[in-house]
């Protein structure tokens, strides 16, 4: 099972009503069913169009304000928002008040006393507004996923620990590899340059940052039962860290596992998890970056960043690794 955010001290806590991803059987696959349907590579590429549109629109941006500029704001974080908006229901002028909640449940410092705190009171404040919106969608229901499962055998807590880690994981993730990912390539010109104008470099280039980079770097799970692995005894209530980007690392499963090349077939990354835990919101992740970053390269193919590598601000001690800010001119 999950453990708390790293720096918690005590016995494991039981998880929210809802919040399915720190769930074993059978309360997490009761809940991932419910919404497995909602996430299709179908509905998926339906929502193309409309990121290309989301895109256009926030180039065309760039362009008339001419750089510096923040890409993460300006560019990275708006797509994202615009389409986990679209789909749960969530007015998107209300985006202000649940992003910055979102950034800090992932962004805080877990290293620090306050990191872990920091997280637990900004998810507090994101679990209020979602209770709000729940109440607004039983009272008029429209086409969105947060509406469909107001239809359902849900409670209010279970609907409002649904919406909540949907709204915060769909966001803050697919923000930080939009960044992230553009970051990398803009100290690869070669890799930025091929993105730009080789379309069918558009697909591995995303699973290829998924590995390269892997924004989720570990994942902590309490131990059910004692289990042997690898000769050694892990014991029942211990947690374990599994280091995902090790595992994307790995130079067994993959060839110069260091270098980024976006023409590698990186079959095997563990960058959405692996197993029953796979990253629910993997295929609108998926669309967007496909969308977002080739259309970026092509647009501004003279595109870099606005200062020394090494000013760039990372949140290396987060549970999503990523960058707050990104600096870039052309």
């Amino acid at each position: 099972m999950h453990a708390p955010l790293p720096g918690y001290e005590g016995p494991t806590p039981p998880a929210d009503p809802g919040v399915f991803i720190s769930m074993d059987t059978p309360e997490h696959p009761r809940y991932r069913r419910l919404l497995t349907g909602k996430f299709t590579v179908r509905r998926m590429t339906q929502l193309t169009a409309r990121i290309e549109r989301v895109a256009a629109e926030h180039l065309d941006i760039m362009e008339r304000h001419g750089g510096p500029i923040d890409l993460a704001t300006t560019y990275a974080q708006p797509i994202p928002a615009t389409v986990i908006c679209e789909l749960l229901g969530v007015p998107y002028e209300d985006r202000e008040r649940f992003h910055a909640d979102a950034a800090t449940i992932f962004g805080a410092d877990t290293t620090t006393p306050e990191g872990p705190a920091e997280s637990y009171q900004a998810y507090e404040a994101l679990t209020s507004y979602v209770r709000e919106l729940v109440t607004a969608k039983r009272a008029e229901p429209a086409d969105d996923v947060l509406s469909d499962l107001t239809a359902r055998d849900l409670t209010d807590d279970e609907l409002t620990g649904i919406g909540g880690l949907l709204l915060a994981a769909g966001l803050d993730t697919t923000t930080n590899m939009i960044a992230l990912g553009t970051f990398a390539l803009l100290q690869h010109p070669d890799q930025w340059a091929a993105l730009g104008t080789d379309p069918d470099l558009a697909a591995p280039a995303v699973e290829e940052l998924m590995r390269y980079l892997t924004v989720v770097p570990t994942l902590i799970r309490v131990a059910l039962v004692d289990v042997e692995f690898d000769g050694r005894l892990v014991k029942s209530g211990s947690t374990v860290e599994l280091a995902s980007s090790a595992a994307n690392r790995d130079p067994a499963r993959f060839t110069g596992p260091n270098t980024l090349d976006l023409r590698r077939n990186p079959v095997g990354h563990v960058g959405f998890g692996h197993g029953p835990h796979q990253c629910l919101g993997q295929q609108p992740a998926r669309v967007e970056m496909r969308v977002a970053l080739p259309a970026l390269a092509a647009r501004f193919p003279g595109l870099r960043l606005a200062g020394p590598t090494d000013d760039i601000p990372l949140r290396e001690r987060a549970t999503v690794y990523g960058g707050t800010t990104l600096p870039v001119a052309w």
